[in-house]
C-alpha cells in the first residue's frame, strides 16, 4: 500500500502521506482514536514489545499477502509505527473482539493522506484502514458492520468531523458491497498510483456532508 516519499525529520517515510500543508490541517491535529465499550476494542501498537512480530506473523497470511502487500520484517514494522505514533498523519491500532487480537487498524487523516486529492477534504476528516488477520471473519458481514460503528464513535469523539473515508481496491467487490449495504456511498473510483485504483467510500455525519464528485 505504500510508495515513494521524501525524507521526514525521523528518518523514516511513508509514501501516501503529505507533509507539506496547511495551517489548517496543522491546527486539527492528529486522528482521535475513540474510547470504545462494545464487543470491539481498539489498543495502541507498542513498538517496543510483542506487536512487531505478532504483524510480521498477520501480514504473511495469503490473504494480507495479497490486499496488503506489506510482508514487512519487525524492524520495518517498529520504524513504521514508531513514525505514526510520533506525528499527526495516523494512528496504528490493533483491533480486539470479545478480548481476542483479530486486526491491525490504521485511522489517519485524509488531509495528510493522498486521497486528500480526490475530494474537497475538510481538515478534521477521519479515515480508516483496516486489516483482519483472521480470515474466518470475513465474508461475513462482521467487520463491515463494525467499521460503521467505528466511524459512529469517531463522529462521537469529535464533533468537528464531518466525515469518514475508507478506500478498498477497486477490484474489491465484496468489500464494496458490504459497505454500501452500511451506508457508506460509493463516490467512484480513482488511480492514486500507476499501481493502485481505489474506490472511495465516504460516510458523513449527515447526507449533506457527503460530497457529489
Amino acid at each position: 500500500m505504500e510508495s515513494a516519499a521524501a525524507g521526514t525529520p525521523d528518518g523514516y517515510t511513508i509514501g501516501r502521506e503529505i507533509t507539506d500543508v496547511g495551517a489548517d490541517v496543522v491546527a486539527a491535529g492528529g486522528p482521535v482514536v475513540p474510547a470504545l465499550t462494545g464487543r470491539f476494542r481498539l489498543r495502541a501498537v507498542d513498538p517496543t514489545g510483542d506487536d512487531p512480530a505478532m504483524l510480521v506473523s498477520w501480514f504473511a497470511r495469503p490473504h494480507l499477502v495479497e490486499t496488503w502487500e506489506q510482508e514487512w520484517s519487525e524492524a520495518k514494522w517498529r520504524a513504521d509505527s514508531t513514525h505514526r505514533l510520533a506525528g499527526d498523519y495516523s494512528r496504528p491500532l490493533i483491533v480486539s473482539l470479545d478480548g481476542t487480537e483479530i486486526g491491525y487498524v490504521e485511522l489517519y487523516r485524509p488531509a495528510r493522506d493522498e486521497i486528500a486529492r480526490l475530494y474537497p477534504v475538510d481538515p478534521y476528516d477521519m479515515g480508516i484502514h483496516i486489516a483482519t488477520a483472521d480470515p474466518a471473519l470475513t465474508g461475513r458481514g462482521v467487520m463491515s458492520g463494525w467499521l460503521a460503528e467505528l466511524a459512529q464513535a469517531l463522529f462521537d469523539a469529535d464533533s468537528r468531523c464531518r466525515r469518514v473515508v475508507l478506500e478498498p481496491d477497486a477490484r474489491n467487490s465484496r468489500v464494496r458491497r458490504a459497505l454500501t449495504r452500511h451506508g457508506w456511498t460509493d463516490a467512484g473510483e480513482f488511480d492514486v498510483r500507476p499501481d493502485r485504483r481505489i474506490a472511495l467510500h465516504i460516510l458523513g455525519r449527515t447526507p449533506a456532508d457527503v460530497p457529489q464528485l
